[in-house]
């Protein structure tokens, strides 16, 4: 797990704890297999911009990142057995469904991960 910062527009910050999955076999696993996710803990999949929740037993929220790890597209409250896409993103963070509105994340954030 990797300690992230997410800064604000207005300058405040917000901390995330994120698994990393930068190889192949941690990528397609992503989340299969956990039965949830802690408040702010998720998974950064890089590269990566897509996702599915096959075969997934809980909803979750999904940030598509550009390559200067601004969000540019948010996806909450994704079901299981659902495919989401965001053809310009270069990395994704998955986190438990309602975490994006909870933390107050927005387009535009900016996430700095300690790697």
């Amino acid at each position: 797990m990797i300690p992230c910062q997410v800064t604000r527009a207005d300058g405040s910050r917000q901390t995330l704890t994120l698994e990393q999955a930068d190889r192949l076999w941690p990528r397609l696993k992503g989340l299969l297999g956990w039965r949830g996710l802690a408040p702010a803990q998720g998974i950064w999949l890089q590269p990566c911009n897509s996702v599915h929740c096959l075969f997934m037993a809980f909803s979750i929220d999904v940030l598509y990142l550009d390559s200067a790890q601004r969000i540019i597209a948010i996806r909450a409250d994704l079901k299981p057995w659902r495919m989401s896409l965001c053809w310009p993103a270069k990395s994704v963070i998955e986190l438990a469904a309602g975490e994006c509105q909870r933390l107050g994340l927005t387009i535009g954030d900016q996430i700095q991960c300690e790697s």
